[in-house]
């Protein structure tokens, strides 16, 4: 019987009732067994599935295996010296408990993580052992009876039970060679404690005989079997070995290149974290993308390495551990505080058993991505804003014809909404849509538009240039349609709107051939009628009569009414003209005052009631802004073809016959004549060569004398400019005079004349004056006044020795406007002579609004003083009134001794004429002595 509560015991056992040798061969059996359970046992956590459950079979076999054949060679070591054999069931039953009581351990304790999952397990494999073990001893036959010592038994469960609750958790969830041997010492340990410590509770009392040996194993076979059995733990430990030496190396292997791999990704930063967010380990990418030292970064928390709100981060790592993982994007930061935009996903990262053991978080630097999304993105922007702003409407089309984008143009222009057109939609659709929306007719009117736009849409797509085709939809709809092909088959339409466009040409083209005053034919558009209406007689023999009308006295009427009366009055004869107008005649307007009209007809009759109507136009006053009015007109006519043969030579001709019709008294209709254009001919020849006298040097200033009649003395000349014409000879001045004011020619004439007096005069003595003369369109020259101060100080002339002589018709014409001209031409101190006094219509009136420095008496009084009485009487009366004036008079014309006797008798101061010198050329270069003593003896004679 055994000594409870005492060690010794175990060890007297253990020296007296055992083998050694056989002991030491159990406990290699024991290590062998714990060892391949270890390594197996980590094998299982490895895997997972099936195969895990095939590793977990494996695993409790080859340890129950070793664990039974340990017990059985222990009990081999064990003599009492009373065995006889061993019974049969009962081993194999022992065996099999310790099996299955392993693999359900086993299970336990990988199923079940935490304290009480070792004890569970424990408790199962290690009352498993328990249980093999005296189910075992029941098996041993010998002639005794067993006796157990309880405190003992008690002790070997619970020291086959507490190793292991150290054992399994190491065994398990150890990753270490030192946990593994731990682990398998432990379970040793229990195996060896609960072998010894039950055979020391066992006591034997012979008792009965020994059983037949047909029935039990004898000690050799049992031997033989637990060699065998031992001889399979062995190998089964060896493989469990191997296999989980390969594991191990497959394993390190795969970790190895799976740390090159991820050490070499240059593109992407691999961060592990731990389960609170933290850093623990990152890989070179990670460094050189967050700019930190490999090791400076373990331990900062997820919201350091990016702009995060708060608390965010902790939203990201719980998304990742809820969902398992977890993407964004976002703006990242180094550690210099440098920006950069990265795509991120964290993955949550757990062993075996699925426990959460921290994150992975991948990181790839996208900021040039990003740079080139947001400029993309600013270029769709600025593309949808620049469509949105088009004034033209756009569509894009695909190679199949349908519709990819348009603007809001397109919509506005065709009356659509938003949701009528969008993507996808048929090209054939789309104009269906916009001719419905844009037509108010019926079906039919739709259709045909429909077909005429699908049409130009077609020819617009064919056409190589890309040259748009216009779309006239209605009046107030004209559109213009341009197609340009895209490489892929697709196409771009535009549609512009040109309605205001086509509106204004026509509004331009209407003002390019129209008056803008009177809404008539201007000269452009008449002339175009009255060339086609030629070409038409010509071509059947027919006629055509232009008239051409000039209003009489029109600018009477804006003078004294004003411009606006003037554009009313002009506005109803418009209306008038327009209203008799029959058939295809018509009427024009050429400008200010002056009309055309033309009619083609076939006798004499129709083209007279023509002239009839318009004439009737003039019958009645006309009313404008509460003013009456008279007009009045000179109609001239020229009829194609006796009287030319093309537009230009038919309206010249009705041009001069305007004229004589205007010249003549109490005719206003006047048709041309052969002869009219003669004169006209000759007139404007000579505006023509007029033009180049003064480059061709045929101008010439010739001076006639002027003296005293009291001392006989030279007191100045008259310049009198003459024209020597190459082919016509001395023109005479009347002739050419007129035409040169009228074409304007006397203003660069007037000026050479009088630079040419003055520098003539300053080499004249003092006492000498020259007169030069002014005409009426001179004295509406602005700048008059500047011009005659500019040559008195280019010829160093003085102002009191040049003096201007002014016809009253020159005042008469703008009295106003040739006084203003004539004081400041006077404040210079230049002398105003009045010319050819008592010709005019009220010549006291102009002596009385001007003070003049001196009168000159028209020569024509003179030539009729000898035959007519009133002629003496008018010269009597002009000196009378100019010494009353205190004003000298000048007496022109004087070529007779009796003339000069009755100037003398009357008092006249000066004279000038051929009686005492014609016009010559320049006194600075000729002697006037014989006319100077001619002039002193008739002085001296009186």
């Amino acid at each position: 019987m055994a000594e409870g509560g005492n060690v010794l015991p175990i060890l007297f056992c253990i020296r007296d009732r055992h083998d050694l040798v056989l002991v030491i061969l159990a406990a290699l059996v024991c290590i062998a067994s714990a060892g391949g359970a270890v390594m197996l046992l980590r094998q299982v956590r490895r895997s997972s599935g099936r195969l895990r459950r095939k590793w977990l079979a494996i695993a409790g076999t080859v340890t129950g295996f070793g664990i039974w054949a340990t017990h059985f060679i222990s009990i081999l070591g064990y003599d009492p010296g009373l065995v006889t054999g061993y019974h049969p069931l009962p081993t194999l039953a022992s065996l099999g408990v310790a099996v299955a009581m392993t693999v359900l351990g086993f299970t336990v304790a990988c199923a079940r993580r935490g304290r009480w999952g070792a004890v569970m397990g424990a408790s199962i494999v290690g009352g498993g052992i328990a249980a093999m073990h005296y189910l075992g001893m029941s098996a041993i036959e010998m002639p005794a009876l067993f006796r157990w010592d309880s405190q003992y038994v008690l002790a070997s469960i619970l020291f086959a039970i507490a190793p292991l609750v150290l054992a399994l958790p190491l065994a398990i969830r150890g990753r270490t060679v030192s946990s593994g041997i731990v682990a398998g010492a432990l379970l040793v340990l229990a195996v060896m404690l609960l072998h010894f410590t039950g055979m020391t509770s066992l006591s034997l009392i012979p008792s009965r005989p020994a059983a037949d040996p047909g029935l039990t194993l004898s000690p050799g076979i049992m031997s033989v079997g637990i060699s065998a059995v031992a001889f399979l733990t062995l190998v089964l430990s060896v493989v469990a070995a191997a296999i989980s030496r390969n594991a191990t190396l497959a394993i390190r292997a795969k970790q190895r290149q799976f740390s090159i791999l991820v050490k070499g990704i240059a593109d992407y930063a691999i961060c592990m974290l731990g389960p609170d967010g933290r850093v623990t380990s990152w890989n070179e990418g990670a460094a050189r993308l967050f700019g930190y030292a490999p090791d400076a970064a373990r331990g900062l928390p997820l919201d350091a390495f990016r702009e995060l709100a708060g608390g965010e981060a902790q939203k990201m790592l719980s998304a990742a551990l809820r969902e398992g993982s977890y993407s964004g994007e976002g703006w990242h930061l180094r550690q210099d505080g440098s920006r950069f935009w990265a795509h991120f996903s964290i993955q949550t990262v757990c062993d075996d058993e699925g426990r959460h053991m921290g994150f992975a978080k991948i990181t790839r630097d996208m900021t040039r991505l990003k740079e080139d999304q947001d400029r993309l993105e600013k270029m769709r922007l600025q593309l949808d804003t620049a469509m949105e702003h088009m004034h033209q409407g756009l569509c894009l089309f695909d190679a199949s014809g349908h519709l990819v984008l348009r603007n809001r143009r397109f919509l506005e222009m065709w009356h659509l909404a938003e949701s009528d057109v969008g993507p996808g939609l048929h090209v054939s659709d789309v104009q269906a849509m916009a001719i419905r929306a844009r037509t108010h007719g019926g079906e039919e009117g739709m259709e045909r538009q429909l077909e005429t736009m699908r049409s130009l849409m077609d020819q617009a797509r064919d056409t190589p240039s890309g040259s748009p085709v216009v779309y006239d939809f209605d009046e107030d709809f004209i559109v213009s349609i341009a197609t340009r092909l895209l490489p892929d088959g697709g196409w771009v339409s535009t549609f512009s709107d040109i309605t205001e466009r086509r509106q204004s040409e026509a509004r331009i083209a209407h003002l390019a051939m129209h008056d803008g005053l009177t809404g008539l034919p201007n000269r452009a558009h008449f002339n175009e009628r009255v060339d086609t209406e030629i070409e038409l007689a010509r071509r059947t023999g027919g006629r055509l009569g232009v008239a051409v009308l000039d209003l009489d006295r029109f600018k009477e009427i804006n003078d004294t009414r004003g411009h606006s009366v003037g554009d009313e009055a002009l506005k109803m004869l418009s209306s008038r003209l327009r209203d008799v107008l029959a058939g295809d005649e018509i009427v024009a307007r050429f400008g200010g005052d002056e009309f055309a009209a033309a009619k083609a007809f076939r006798n004499d009759g129709e083209f007279d009631d023509f002239v009839r109507r318009l004439a009737s136009c003039f019958d009645e006053a006309g009313t404008a802004n509460d003013n009456d009015y008279v007009l009045a007109a000179s109609i001239g006519i020229a009829l194609y073809p006796q009287d030319g043969n093309c537009r230009e030579q038919i309206l010249n001709n009705a041009d001069l016959a305007m004229y004589r019709a205007k010249a003549s008294i109490g005719e206003n209709i006047c048709y041309y004549e052969k002869g009219m254009d003669e004169v006209a001919r000759d007139r404007r020849q000579i505006a023509n060569d007029l033009r180049r006298a003064l480059e061709r040097d045929e101008l010439a200033v010739l001076y006639q004398p002027q003296r005293s009649l009291r001392t006989g003395e030279l007191t100045g000349y008259e310049a009198l400019l003459r024209w020597r014409h190459p082919v016509r000879g001395a023109v005479s001045p009347a002739d050419f005079i007129p035409i040169a004011e009228e074409t304007g020619e006397i203003f660069a004439i007037g000026e050479w004349v009088l630079r040419q007096a003055c520098h003539e005069a300053a080499r004249w003595p003092e006492q000498c004056k020259v007169a030069v003369n002014i005409s009426a369109v001179q004295l509406t020259q602005p700048n008059l006044p500047e011009l005659v101060a500019q040559i008195l100080l280019e010829s160093g002339l003085s102002p009191r020795r040049l003096e201007l002589e002014i016809t009253e018709t020159a005042i008469i014409s703008d009295k106003l406007r040739a006084l203003h001209v004539l004081r400041a031409i006077k404040g210079m101190g230049v002398s105003i002579a009045i010319d050819d006094f008592g010709t005019g219509y009220s010549s006291l009136d102009t002596l009385h609004s001007f003070p003049f420095d001196k009168i000159k008496i028209d020569k024509s009084f003179l030539l009729q003083a000898h035959e007519r009485p009133q002629a003496r009487a008018i010269i009597r009366a002009v000196l009378a009134l100019g010494r009353s004036l205190n004003v000298p008079v000048l007496a022109e014309g004087v070529e007779s001794d009796v003339q000069l006797t009755l100037l003398e008798d009357e008092g006249c101061d000066e004279v000038q004429g051929y009686l005492f010198g014609r016009p010559a050329s320049a006194p600075s270069g000729r002697d006037d002595g014989e006319e100077r003593a001619k002039a002193q003896a008739r002085a001296q004679g009186l």
